[in-house]
Formats: structure tokens, sequence, C-alpha cells
């Protein structure tokens, strides 16, 4: 009876299996991103945006709107003087720095009630991450840092994407795999379709969001530097490894790059400013992502 059980066990499970890989990508019932936030990313691409229409925007939603201004006025930004109103903050922090709060919370409205499963909270923790290293190896160089910001907490959009399809099996995925961050992908394939970072390319050109973003979260796991390249692409693959190394892996059987090998990695005029010890880097970025998720 129970070897029965187990083997008509094993074929439901095997049915399920094929059942998500036969699934097109587009019928996977990806959940659309807030609208709101994609509309900020449009227009803060043109420098010429009004600002009170980048505030009117924002206000609309007034949930929304409430979460930002928490955000902007966390010890995140550790503001002189706490913004009382969106434009406020927009006049104090730049239209760029309120696009990468507004992107980091529909980042995490976006899970939503998943958040509460452990695996989910670690993707979203990892993205944080990215972001806020992204943000620092840009200070460095002649990158801007609000777009490494921006570049940072978008680079995972797909794995979010798949995290909110089928939240139980991605989440018994990420706690089950092993392997290198690049491995992934074949995993995601084989169960969902498709791999997190094609899917979060096909994401970025359905919303229309920036242009250029498109290749950071498609080949994120690939780029690699070479002699005398280092731009946004670089950067960003960079900092998705130097979080892993940090602390904050997306999956727990992550292999992780010794931290000293990425530090090599880096420009001379950048390793040079940022060579953090990577104790205190996992600290620094703790207290920040702790600021964010207590508002």
């Amino acid at each position: 009876m129970i070897a029965a059980t187990i083997e008509n066990q094993e074929v439901h499970n095997a049915c399920r299996v094929n059942e998500v890989v036969n699934i097109p990508w587009a019928h996977l019932r990806i959940r659309p991103f807030p609208q709101i936030a994609i509309r900020v990313a449009q227009m803060t691409s043109d420098e010429n945006v009004l600002l009170h229409h980048l505030s009117d925007l924002i206000s609309s939603d007034p949930a929304f709107a409430t979460e930002v201004l928490a955000v902007a006025n966390s010890v995140l930004y550790s503001p002189r003087f706490p913004s009382s109103s969106i434009l406020q903050a927009i006049t104090v922090l730049g239209a760029n720095n309120l696009r990468g709060i507004c992107l980091t919370v529909a980042a995490r409205a976006y899970l939503g009630k998943f958040l509460t499963l452990p695996a989910m909270g670690a993707i979203w923790r990892h993205n944080l991450a990215c972001a806020l290293i992204a943000e620092q190896l840009a200070t460095t160089g002649f990158i801007d840092k609000d777009t490494a910001y921006t570049c940072g907490v978008m680079h995972d959009i797909g794995r979010l994407a798949l995290a909110t399809v089928r939240p139980n099996e991605y989440a018994h995925l990420l706690n089950t795999h092993m392997g290198s961050p690049q491995s992934i992908l074949q995993s995601e394939r084989e169960q969902f379709g498709c791999d997190h970072c094609d899917l979060g390319e096909r994401l970025v050109e359905e919303w229309h969001l920036p242009r250029g973003l498109e290749t950071i979260v498609a080949a994120h796991h690939s780029i690699r530097k070479k002699d005398g390249c280092w731009g946004l692409p670089e950067l960003i693959n960079l900092s998705c490894r130097m979080a892993d190394s940090a602390g904050f892996t997306a999956f727990p059987g992550c292999e992780i790059t010794p931290f000293d090998e990425l530090l090599d990695e880096l420009p001379a005029r950048e390793r040079r400013s940022f060579n953090p010890e990577v104790e205190v880097l996992n600290a620094e970025i703790s207290d920040r992502i702790s600021a964010v998720e207590m508002t």
C-alpha cells in the first residue's frame, strides 16, 4: 500500500513538472508590477520632467505615497529635515533618487504576502543588497549612483516574477538548489519553461521600462569585466556577486566567490576607493535593509 502510494505521488509530481514546463511564458499569469512605479521610471528618463507632475503621479495613490515618504525619511537616507510631502522629498533627494525609492517600494509590494515565506524574503534582501552595493560602487567612479541603484533593484525582476507565479514550487527550488548563481537558470527552465533572466528581459520590454535595462536584466549572471570595459552591466554583475559574498544570497546553496577575488575585479580607481571588510559591508547593508523593512 505504501509503495503504491509513493508510486502514485511520483507520477503526480512528474505530471506537475510537465504541466509547468509546457506553460508558455506569456501565460504564466505574471502579476502586474505597480503601474505608478513604472510610470515614474518612464518619466524620470526624461531629464526635463516637471517635478510637480512627478509628485502628482506618486501622490495619486495615497498608500504608495505614504510608503515612499516613509522610506525617504528613514535612516536609509538620514535626511536632516524630514519631508512632509512627495514634492518636498523630490526637491530634497532629486527625481532620480525618488525613482529608486519608488521601485524599491514597488518591488516589495510586488512580492506582497509571499514575503512571509523565508525564501522570498531572501531574494528580496538579495535584490536590495545588490542595489545598495551598486550605489556604493558607482560613487567611486563615473557611473551615476541613482541609475546604478535603479538597475540593481530591478536586476532580478524576472526572479521576483517567477516567485509570484508558483511561490511554493519556486521556494522549494530555491531551498534545494546547490551551485553557482547562474546554475539555477537551467533548473528554472526545466520547471517553468523559462529562466528569470529571460523572463526579466521580456518584462522590461513589455512594461516599457527605460532602454538599456533589458541588457542588464538579461545578462547579469553572465557579463564579466574585460580589460578597459567597466560600465553598468559589469557593475551590476559584480554587485550581485558581492551581495552573495556579503551574506545576502538568493538561495542557501549558492556558491560564493571569495570577497577578495571580487575586489580584484574592480578597476584601479574603484578598487582604491571601495575596499571594505566583508563583515563591515554586511553590517552596513543589513542596517540599511532593516531601515526599509521597518517602514
